[in-house]
């Protein structure tokens, strides 16, 4: 019998997996950190001045939504100038953004936030 919870977790896994093609474009360039059905995350090579590497992004299933994690927006914060009313209110915090459903429209927008902070990080060197 299939429950509620079931059906949540695979509408979750698209999600997840939709989410994770955003970020799967960078990885050649980045270090994969994480890849599993808990997570897929993405470092730079770039050390910090406490010893660890600068975070990039990552997608991580929770419990009621999937989080998408851009780094880039934390550190460049005008990069969230233009962005869509719709995008920000899926912000929580400085660098996250929930989704519960596939929303072609605002993954779209996320790709594009996504590449311009890889452009950022790079000609700030952190790539």
């Amino acid at each position: 019998m299939t429950t509620e919870s079931d059906l949540k977790k695979a509408g979750f896994a698209e999600v997840t997996a939709s989410l994770q093609t955003i970020l799967r474009p960078y990885e050649p360039h980045l270090v994969l950190q994480a890849s599993s059905e808990k997570g897929y995350s993405l470092n730079t090579r770039y050390i910090m001045k406490n010893g660890q590497p600068l975070f990039f992004g990552s997608v991580q299933p929770q419990k009621n939504y999937v989080s998408f994690y851009l780094m880039p927006v934390y550190v460049f914060p005008d990069l969230l100038q233009g962005v869509s009313a719709e995008l920000r209110n899926r912000m929580q915090g400085k660098s996250c953004f929930n989704f519960k459903v596939i929303d072609a429209a605002l993954f779209n927008e996320l790709a594009e936030l996504t590449r311009r902070g890889f452009e950022q990080y790079q000609a700030a060197g952190y790539i």
